[in-house]
């Protein structure tokens, strides 16, 4: 992809100096490495949205549910049950 713009950033000397050699060590430009960063950032921020969306659709949808709330203790009682039983098939 051809690029068109530059990005300019104010760091401290020795963060920019530090992240260059670091780059050099692995034979990558720096501006490679950034470009990646944000693609990944980018990647991971779209990522959290979509789970972010997902997870509200997800409470909107319980909140709405109107089958009878079943208790803690039912369901903890319930579980201790299933766990029994595979317990006891092994």
């Amino acid at each position: 992809m051809p690029k068109e713009s530059v990005f300019t950033l104010k760091l401290e000397t020795e963060l920019r100096d530090a992240f260059v050699a670091e780059a050099a060590a692995i034979d990558r430009p720096a501006s490679q490495l950034v470009r990646e960063f944000m693609r990944e950032f980018i990647h991971s921020r779209k990522e959290e949205r979509e789970h972010d969306l997902w997870f509200r659709r997800e409470v909107e949808k319980a909140l709405k549910d109107k089958r009878p709330l079943i208790p803690h203790e039912e369901v903890m009682r319930r579980m201790d049950e299933v766990i029994e039983r595979a317990a006891a098939r092994k």
